[in-house]
């Protein structure tokens, strides 16, 4: 056991991920990425003093788990958002409805990549937000029919190599 273990300190306990904030410099395509594309509600913000949105899961009692901010406290040194998940490879949602992100993604002109959780039944597609955070939706294959996900090379993922591109992301706003 160690030192820490050993102590008498209240119990502390994790009980999920509360939110993410995502810094932009395009508040309404990344606003209609996140709404339209990925499927979150928008959820009533505070007036923090500069622009922004809570986006959530639209199911009753979901919570706002993505925040978005923009102007002010978003822009860096040179007055402008960083953009890329840096040091956070990515962030991951439990999704249903695999082929209808695919269209969505498709429809919208997004690059995408796909991939099969080897030994398990999950699925999982990877996308860019447009400040460039990697986002992977999971799947349970069970229920998301017969057609696989595309594991051809050029659109099957692969951990640690980027495909976001600013400069040909679609203007989404």
């Amino acid at each position: 056991m160690t030192a820490l273990a050993e102590t008498k300190l209240p119990i502390a306990t994790v009980h999920g991920l509360f939110h993410i904030a995502i810094k932009t410099e395009d508040l309404a395509a990344t606003r209609k990425f996140w709404t339209d594309i990925i499927g979150l509600r928008e959820f009533p913000r505070p007036d923090f003093g500069y622009p922004g949105a809570w986006l959530g899961c639209p199911q009753p009692g979901g919570l706002a788990i993505v925040h978005v901010y923009a102007g002010g406290p978003a822009l860096g040194p040179e007055g402008k958002a960083q953009s890329g998940t840096a040091a956070i490879d990515h962030l991951s949602l439990s999704c249903s409805g695999y082929r209808s992100y695919v269209a969505r993604f498709k429809a919208a002109g997004l690059a995408f990549r796909e991939f099969i959780v080897p030994g398990t039944s999950l699925w999982q597609l990877f996308v860019y937000d447009p400040s460039g955070v990697q986002l992977e939706l999971t799947f349970e294959a069970g229920i998301e029919g017969e057609e696989k996900p595309d594991m051809s090379p050029g659109r099957k993922y692969v951990a640690g190599s980027s495909f976001f591109d600013k400069a040909i992301y679609p203007k989404l706003a």
